[in-house]
């Protein structure tokens, strides 16, 4: 099987890019920390979903994502297996860092610039798949500085990573 590939000029190390990723990671985990357990999977303003589910989309597609990156064999997504409890969401947040952690070292230079369909839908260089993760990590961490506003909570200041 050919595999396509992009261009590539190096711009930022992969050390770096996971470093990148990991804090981002660090911070949103400070944002699921500081929301109320009461409030984690049932607050929610003008339509969006609750934090806590925002969160379970971010583990169930950073899990088998960085699987897919690393080895190009993509799982489906589960966002079925939805956590109870504010402690049971941080276990699952922690392992998929874990898994992260694991799994990067696998990835081999090249492949950030390969053309891969992750999860059988989204066809983008790999590198491309990443940024996405990333960006909808932010993306919803912002929904949940939000809802922490408006319950009178300060978030955790964005560059503390």
């Amino acid at each position: 099987m050919k595999t396509e590939t992009m261009d590539q000029t190096i711009v930022i190390s992969a050390e770096a890019l996971l470093e990148q990723w990991q804090g981002n990671r660090r911070l949103t985990r400070k944002v699921i920390e500081a929301f109320p357990e009461d409030k984690l999977f049932n607050y929610s303003i003008g339509g969006m979903r609750p934090f806590g589910k925002l969160a379970t989309e971010m583990i169930e597609m950073c899990g088998p994502g960085i699987v897919g990156i690393a080895t190009g064999v993509w799982e489906n997504m589960n966002e079925a297996n939805v956590p109870k409890t504010k402690k049971e969401l941080l276990e699952k947040w922690d392992a998929v860092t874990d898994k992260i952690n694991t799994y990067w070292p696998q990835i081999a230079p090249q492949r950030f610039a390969e053309i891969d369909v992750a999860f059988g839908q989204y066809k983008a260089p790999v590198y491309g798949t990443l940024f996405y993760f990333i960006d909808n990590e932010i993306h919803h961490r912002g929904q949940g500085y939000v809802y922490l506003r408006s319950l009178s909570i300060e978030p955790p200041h964005f560059w503390e990573r």
